[in-house]
């Protein structure tokens, strides 16, 4: 299989120049594509842009000599991924998209995909046209042959993002458990059907005071000068921090379900719908439903287990765990009391529901109650 390991660099001042470099050709060779076939009298292909490359963009700037050929070359590939995400939009009726023009210091990367242009000798990368190595702060997390490399920056640091063909990845089948219901929330980031109860993850609460300082200290400082740049720096910093510490609560919750059940019902949120509702919105995006999902669909894969969407109408916080009753509650009703006699957390009662869709054979009969008071008496008989 094919895994990608992402590793923060460490260059020297000179090797940083290099890098930067580099990621301005391919920057400035994307932009020099897309100029030419947004013309009306040019109709993109991959066979034209590579001709236009050889023949005109290559020749009328030498510095890109200065760097390996294929960060310019690769720019071509590039492009050309763009252009079928752009027809294949089209095709399907949808908002087109037509790739954009790059910016300097914005999403800045470039891509070697020739396993001869680049090697890793242990905590090391050696890259073509840079006679020095580059110092990583971690060894390759797995052991095979690496087919690419991509470097990219943010926040003023580099990052490599290398491409292993391996089959060095740890089996956890034998100790799991056959499956579990998991009720993601606000209040707590996720329920599981057995119980556990995972804290909801607030990098962004927490550090929105210092968010907005450092966006006043930039917005106060003049274009172009040194301290503006300075000043956007340390912002970007802190949005890194940030967007770390989020994906290492949310790889830490992925590997623990993954490592530890079969089979893992998740209801199919509409997190694009859910954050139009402006109380919750940051909230939402804070806690990373989507990114959670993401993690624990690819671990899944991996890992040989079963990911369940359930149906986003499915009544998994209405329904009633215990008889199957649907009860008429809100989202300020944090417990449900059923006539059966269950009192339960809402969202223990939802990944309990979720751990049942579509594993019994036989269902109880569903009845509306219209008895809203008990529903809402239960959440202060929890709290007693």
């Amino acid at each position: 299989m094919l895994l990608a390991h992402k590793i923060e660099l460490r260059p020297s001042i000179s090797q940083a120049a290099y890098l930067g470099k580099a990621c301005g050709s391919r920057r400035h060779c994307y932009n020099k594509l897309l100029e030419h076939f947004s013309k009306d009298e040019n109709k993109w292909s991959k066979a034209a842009a590579y001709q236009h490359y050889i023949k005109v963009i290559r020749p009328e700037f030498p510095w890109y000599n200065e760097v390996s050929s294929r960060v310019t070359r690769n720019a071509i590939d590039d492009l050309d991924n763009a252009f079928k995400h752009f027809f294949r939009r089209v095709k399907k009726g949808e908002k087109p998209g037509f790739p954009k023009f790059k910016k300097k210091d914005i999403n800045d990367s470039f891509a070697l995909r020739e396993r001869t242009k680049f090697e890793v000798k242990g905590r090391k990368l050696s890259i073509e046209k840079l006679k020095t190595l580059i110092p990583m702060r971690q060894r390759l997390r797995f052991e095979g042959t690496p087919k690419q490399v991509t470097i990219s920056k943010r926040a003023g640091k580099y990052f490599a993002s290398i491409l292993v063909d391996t089959e060095d990845y740890k089996d956890y089948s034998q100790n799991r458990a056959p499956s579990v219901g998991v009720d993601f929330g606000v209040k707590s980031l996720a329920v599981a059907s057995d119980g556990q109860v995972f804290p909801a993850n607030n990098k962004l609460k927490r550090s929105l005071k210092k968010l907005k300082r450092l966006s006043r200290h930039l917005s106060r400082k003049k274009k172009g000068s040194n301290r503006r740049a300075i000043a956007k720096q340390r912002l970007a910093k802190l949005h890194y921090r940030i967007a770390k510490q989020r994906s290492a609560v949310l790889h830490e919750l992925s590997h623990q379900l993954t490592a530890s059940y079969d089979r893992i019902a998740l209801e199919d949120l509409n997190v694009k719908g859910m954050v139009k509702n402006r109380k919750l919105a940051r909230s939402i995006v804070d806690a990373g439903f989507a990114m959670l999902r993401q993690f624990i669909e690819y671990k899944a894969y991996l890992r040989g287990c079963t990911v369940e969407r359930v149906d986003r109408f499915f009544p998994s916080s209405k329904m009633c765990s215990g008889c199957g009753q649907l009860h008429d509650i809100t989202l300020a009703d944090r417990a449900l009391a059923c006539d059966c006699g269950l009192t339960i957390d809402r969202d223990l009662n939802a990944a309990i529901n979720l751990n049942q869709y579509r594993r019994d054979t036989l269902k109880p009969d569903v009845k509306r109650t219209q008895e809203s008071s008990k529903t809402a008496l239960a959440a202060s008989v929890l709290t007693v």
